[in-house]
């Protein structure tokens, strides 16, 4: 049997905010209609802020997110953002330390971030943002549980596990299909033999 230690997983860019905002970020570069990847990254940005409060008390607060944002991206990402997008020269420096929050996690697999974004959609109205955000989380948490168990997972665990994080208020529809079990474990054996592989350019 092998297993996922944190040593054997690509770097983080910047590991205060944790690897499932790192994923958030690496699936915005996937999304391929502009309209959405725009969208999704207001989503992202807004589940950062959640994650640190501290932050609201600096000048330029929502400016310093989508900075870090573009850190996290790794200066690729092809979005419009509200603020000029810095250039990586210009930054540098290392960035303030965010501190880790000492909240209780249910579930511990999942993660904080998972809990907060959970929380956003709670927050969302209907619609096509809240659903685009549900599906990232739910296809993010079987991602996670196999990561830590190592064994099959229904979509029904899933959402069940959704329903009970977001205190009942998140219904997933029943059609929504999430990538076998087999396929997630078989893509991330493929990226620990390649390394993670090359980060495609985008323009």
């Amino acid at each position: 049997m092998t297993y996922d230690y944190n040593s054997s997983r690509n770097k983080l860019i910047l590991p205060e905010y944790g690897r499932n905002i790192q994923k958030m970020v690496n699936h915005l570069k996937t999304i391929e209609d502009r309209d959405e990847r725009n969208k999704a990254a207001k989503t992202v940005i807004g589940v950062m802020g959640n994650l640190n409060p501290h932050l609201r008390d600096v000048n330029d607060f929502k400016h310093k997110l989508w900075d870090h944002l573009a850190i996290i991206s790794d200066f690729d990402l092809d979005i419009d953002s509200p603020y000029e997008w810095p250039e990586r020269e210009s930054l540098q420096s290392k960035p303030e330390r965010v501190p880790y929050s000492q909240h209780a996690i249910r579930k511990k697999h999942y993660g904080r971030s998972i809990v907060l974004m959970i929380d956003k959609a709670v927050e969302l109205e209907p619609g096509e943002e809240k659903e685009d955000l549900v599906k990232m989380i739910a296809y993010h948490m079987k991602k996670s549980y196999l990561t830590w168990n190592r064994e099959a997972v229904s979509d029904e665990m899933i959402f069940l596990d959704m329903k009970n994080l977001s205190g009942g208020k998140l219904e997933v529809s029943k059609d929504l299909k999430l990538p076998e079990t087999k396929d997630i474990l078989a893509k991330n054996r493929s990226k620990k033999k390649t390394g993670g592989g090359k980060k495609k350019q985008h323009s």
